[in-house]
């Protein structure tokens, strides 16, 4: 089978194979249902505690905060939608680079008499403090602002920014889906009242999220039903992805203890070493200028469309992405980089590539080549058609 180098793991990560292992009894011998009172809705019971203490460790939390849902986009439209149902309307405000997952729920609160806001970032995509400032004059009740963005790799001051959305008596949300596994995410010093991760980000499965809640916090639920995990989200529960999950958090984390110790081939140094190949081929490389994760890279080339690049290199053996997979239906530019003031013509030549733990130097380099070739074979065309 035609296997492509895997460059998009902010898009989705390859199963673990601890993970795959730890899931197994539960795709077959092991099936009882949570919620039952004999010994295989024990054995299932027992299963989803352990796995959500492993999660709560993962992030610092105590497990009795952590919420299992289908993934980060429920995770993200528990906490908004949640929320907003049991104060009164007043304002929502998200950043402005916001995954679609909070933007969009966040939108539709106008027709319960919301008031809507999107706080502007910089040129680099980090959120501006005299945007947040105007923002904050309104005094929200609900801010979401994600922790590292799922395109640039950009990440946010949440604790600065969680503390002054607080001071003004609002209820402050992260998305931490891009950033859990690859920077350490701890629930109590981000200062934050609930923050949102998944397990496909990490090693994990399909169709396993969380969200992790103060308990002082109460949501209504959007699924309502049997009353599983505190009444927040009915439904039995998918015991093997939630087991998954668990497992995943752990590895994620030796992971990146492990990279403590790394004294060459980082993350940051592969992607440092593609970065100066392509800014060399003339691209514009975007948010170089502010933290980020050390596997991602969003960049642009003049005059090549990002999609057409993308299915070039797909089929010249090499997986990356034009910009957000759950965006990718959408023939927009990036709503990130216009937010950014990013030209739009532009932007629809941005293209992303993001590293993981299995990413090799030598898949790097010969991405490198493959780029500029398919690069110079783009513009020898586009000439030919002038």
């Amino acid at each position: 089978m035609f296997a492509p180098v895997y460059l998009d793991w902010n898009a989705t990560t390859p199963l673990d194979e601890a993970v795959r292992e730890a899931m197994l009894p539960w795709l077959g011998m092991r099936f009882g249902n949570a919620s039952s009172r004999h010994e295989y809705g024990r054995q299932a019971r027992a299963a989803i505690d352990e796995a959500r203490a492993r999660v709560a460790a993962a992030v610092g939390a105590h497990p009795t905060e952590v919420v299992f849902t289908s993934g980060g986009s429920e995770a993200n439209n528990l906490f908004i939608k949640g929320a907003a149902a049991l104060l009164k309307p007043g304002t929502v405000a998200v950043s402005a680079v916001e995954h679609p997952c909070v933007r969009e729920p966040a939108r539709q609160l106008r027709r319960n008499g919301w008031l809507f806001e999107e706080i502007a970032v910089d040129a680099e995509g980090r959120v501006e403090g005299s945007a947040l400032t105007a923002v904050l004059s309104h005094k929200p009740a609900l801010c979401s602002v994600m922790l590292a963005n799922n395109e640039t790799g950009v990440l946010q001051d949440v604790p600065a920014l969680a503390a002054r959305v607080r001071g003004v008596g609002g209820w402050f949300h992260t998305d931490g889906v891009q950033a859990l596994g690859k920077v350490p995410v701890r629930f109590r010093e981000l200062g934050v009242h609930a923050l949102t991760v998944s397990a496909h980000k990490i090693g994990g499965p399909l169709g396993a999220g969380a969200l992790v809640v103060d308990k002082r916090l109460e949501l209504a639920p959007l699924i309502a039903g049997g009353g599983q995990e505190r009444g927040l989200r009915s439904g039995t529960e998918n015991v093997a992805a939630i087991v998954g999950f668990g497992v995943a958090c752990e590895q994620a984390l030796a992971r990146i203890e492990a990279r403590k110790a790394e004294a060459a081939c980082t993350l940051k140094t592969l992607r440092d070493a593609l970065e100066a190949d392509l800014i060399e081929a003339g691209a514009s490389v975007f948010s170089r200028g502010a933290p980020r994760l050390d596997n991602t890279c969003f960049f642009a080339i003049e005059g090549v469309d990002g999609e057409t690049l993308v299915a070039r290199l797909d089929r010249a053996g090499f997986a990356i992405a034009s910009g957000s997979a759950c965006s990718s239906a959408s023939p927009e530019p990036s709503h990130t980089l216009l937010a950014m003031g990013v030209p739009a013509a532009l932007a629809r030549s941005a293209v992303r590539v993001s590293l993981g733990h299995r990413t090799t130097a030598d898949e790097v380099q010969r991405f490198a080549t493959a780029l500029l070739q398919q690069v110079n074979e783009l513009k020898q065309l586009t000439a030919m058609a002038v």
